[in-house]
């Protein structure tokens, strides 16, 4: 059974930064590759960035590019966000994903719950 949880949400000023965790119970995490993707209401849930199961490999939309970085470590199960540089459109529910390909597909078959990031101006 595969498990992720979020955590790291929260509100902070345009320009300023966050870090996003998502702890990931997994037997095999090395086996997985990870990512990001987020929401806002009545819009469908986008890519943000994707990380292969060794950690060489990273992706990024092009809205995020040079403002956030995707990291991982495999010894604690765990996968991050940190976000530099938040535009109030920014604002969404981040999401923490999961799957067994080597590279994360656009709808990965694992889910966490969400964590609520907004960014004012």
């Amino acid at each position: 059974q595969v498990r992720l949880v979020e955590s790291g949400g929260g509100s902070v000023q345009a320009g300023g930064s966050l870090r996003l965790s998502c702890a990931a119970s997994i037997r095999t995490f090395t086996w997985y590759s990870m990512g990001w993707f987020r929401q806002t209401p009545g819009k469908e849930r986008e890519f943000v960035a994707h990380i292969s199961s060794s950690g060489r490999i990273t992706g990024y939309a092009d809205f995020v590019k040079g403002r956030f970085t995707i990291s991982r470590d495999n010894a604690g199960n765990s996968v991050y966000l940190d976000m530099s540089y938040l535009l109030p459109e920014d604002t969404a529910v981040y999401y923490c994903a999961a799957d067994t390909r080597t590279e994360l597909p656009r709808a990965p078959s694992y889910w966490g719950q969400g964590t609520q990031v907004t960014v004012s101006s």
